[in-house]
């Protein structure tokens, strides 16, 4: 209270008390008071809240604290993370090809060790002498490699993945999703072998690239737009130019892999498509077994015809 002598108007006090100052600058006189620790404040110093004015400390105080936040974005991150629309397996294929593209810039022995040409599908006894075995399973590898003496061979390839993969993968889902590129990695290199029917030459030439599979990703979104009767105008127009690229002679470009893969790719979506839902589940999982039965046996071509004769 006041000391002086004098008589309060309006429910003020005309005269400033000792006590009546700021108790963040006790050179400014006032009379507000924080609502909630009663202690005096300026207008500085006076924040409004749904209660009254508000000195900074009570301010700071009815905030959560920074703990509390970085616990609540991060349990918030966790949940996205663990949620069943984040694209995993679309950064999971993208982290794997950096890392074998780095292995690549390292050594080639392991570009040597990874890349397909039409030479390993040859039955081993017939493959020549000094060559190497049987060994189909480059069909696979082969999808996860870049050219290393041309960078922009992996950012572009990451990025179709990165643009069009994520968006395919919360629609179908992560399984379904990771079958779909295996099945049009696998398509990519079929499609290369087959080649050599065509052109003997082509079964010393080696390929490398995650073309076919980012292809057939392509194909399938293209697949999967149309069935939701969506425009696919534009994305048609991008498939074809990029596919019209590798025709143009001395490009050193499997055109053959993209076609593959956007074959087996849009056939693969096709399915998922015919046999969505949950009581179709059985039946699409059996055709898809089916599909790798058969790219398997398709895989096997060269030892029931040869691409050409062999002494």
């Amino acid at each position: 209270m006041s000391s002086g002598g004098s008589t309060p108007q309006f429910g003020e006090r005309a005269e400033y008390g000792a006590e009546d100052v700021c108790y963040r600058h006790p050179g400014v006189p006032s009379f507000t008071l924080c609502q909630r620790c009663g202690r005096t404040i300026c207008s500085d110093c006076q924040t409004a809240s749904a209660v009254g004015v508000l000195c900074p400390e009570c301010v700071r105080a009815t905030r959560p604290g920074a703990a509390e936040r970085v616990g609540r974005s991060a349990r918030v991150m966790s949940r996205r993370a663990s949620s069943t629309d984040a694209p995993v397996v679309t950064y999971g294929i993208m982290i794997l090809c950096a890392l074998v593209f780095v292995g690549q810039l390292l050594s080639d022995t392991v570009t040597q060790t990874l890349w397909y040409a039409p030479l390993y599908s040859l039955p081993s006894d017939l493959a020549g002498a000094g060559s190497t075995s049987f060994e189909p399973w480059r069909m696979l590898t082969v999808m996860f490699t870049h050219s290393p003496s041309f960078f922009f061979h992996i950012l572009l390839n990451m990025y179709a993945l990165w643009l069009f993969g994520r968006n395919l993968e919360q629609m179908i889902g992560r399984v379904q999703f990771a079958v779909l590129y295996v099945f049009a990695g696998f398509g990519g290199a079929l499609g290369v072998m087959f080649w050599a029917y065509v052109d003997p030459n082509s079964l010393m030439t080696p390929t490398v690239g995650a073309s076919g599979a980012i292809f057939g990703v392509l194909a399938a979104t293209l697949v999967a737009f149309r069935a939701a009767r969506a425009n696919i105008t534009s994305l048609a127009v991008l498939i074809a130019i990029n596919f019209a690229i590798g025709l143009i002679p001395g490009s050193s470009i499997s055109w053959q892999a993209h076609l593959g893969g956007m074959i087996v790719g849009a056939l693969t979506m096709q399915v998922m498509v015919v046999l969505r839902g949950p009581r179709k589940r059985g039946v699409r999982i059996a055709a898809l077994v089916g599909m790798a039965v058969v790219l398997a046996a398709l895989a096997c071509a060269y030892f029931v015809a040869l691409p050409l004769p062999i002494a």
